[in-house]
């Protein structure tokens, strides 16, 4: 049994609705007239939950993100609802849907003082593959043999909506074809692969490490705390240490084991 997601449910089941996903990520799948994300003005206006029509979206939305109002794991007898959430003035109104299994799953097993359920962990997925292929080929300058690989992501999302049709009224979502609704150069093409992984892979615990990747931590995360810390009061200070956070620090015990091999990561 696995007892780590217990820590992501929203409080309303039980416990503790601990890793939620900010306002900049729900922003995030906004879209276009055309079909395709919002990249240079999805965050200038939020998309709330009660008003949620206000913009066209990724159906993703609907499969990552728990909204007031809808259903919970797409089971209508479990109503998602403001009273779910741990401290909703600090911490907004939305929970993972990712991370959590519907209450009425015959895998959840009630072991006080929490409970486990049977969800496997994610080690690598098909979505993961193309797009970790995409983005070779785009680096190499070959970033036409990409499209295809980024619209398969894309049309399998487009047609995940069976489950959300009877509330989620609001979807757009289209491939990316060139001369129609984009220019697909290699920068263009970088910035919708990357986004893709954003959408794709959300609340899957891979998004700090592609910015990592990617060399563009620093220039993210510090714009992304300027903006926040105006919503979130508990991001008043926060920052990110460029040259440092990158890595975390390597254990001491770890060090003196290796008996010289091992130094320190920068910083600590």
């Amino acid at each position: 049994l696995n007892y780590s997601d217990v820590l992501s449910t929203p409080q309303g089941l039980g416990c503790c609705d601990f890793h939620k996903p900010s306002q900049n990520l729900v922003n995030s799948f906004k879209t276009t007239a055309t079909g395709i994300p919002m990249f240079d003005t999805y965050n200038d206006e939020d998309l709330s939950y009660n008003a949620l029509n206000d913009y066209t979206v990724d159906p993703r939305l609907y499969h990552t993100v728990a909204l007031p109002g809808l259903p919970y794991k797409y089971d209508p007898e479990y109503i998602y609802v403001e009273s779910w959430v741990r401290s909703p003035g600090t911490y907004g109104y939305t929970a993972s849907l990712k991370e959590n299994v519907s209450p009425n799953c015959g895998c959840i097993v009630n072991i006080d003082p929490f409970y486990g359920n049977s969800k496997n962990r994610i080690q690598i997925r098909y979505a993961d593959v193309l797009l970790m292929r995409a983005e070779a080929l785009i680096e190499l300058g070959q970033h036409n043999e990409a499209l295809d690989l980024v619209n398969q992501v894309r049309s399998r999302a487009a047609a995940s909506t069976g489950l959300i049709s009877g509330y989620a009224t609001n979807l757009n979502i289209s491939p990316y074809v060139p001369g129609t609704n984009c220019t697909w150069s290699q920068d263009f093409a970088r910035q919708a692969m990357r986004w893709e992984r954003r959408l794709e892979l959300a609340m899957e615990g891979s998004r700090f490490f592609d910015l990592v990747r990617w060399g563009v931590a620093d220039d993210v995360l510090n714009a992304y705390f300027a903006e926040e810390k105006t919503k979130r009061a508990y991001y008043a200070d926060a920052y990110f240490d460029s040259n440092k956070e990158e890595y975390c620090p390597i254990p001491l015990a770890q060090i003196n084991f290796s008996q010289g091999v091992y130094h320190q990561n920068p910083g600590y």
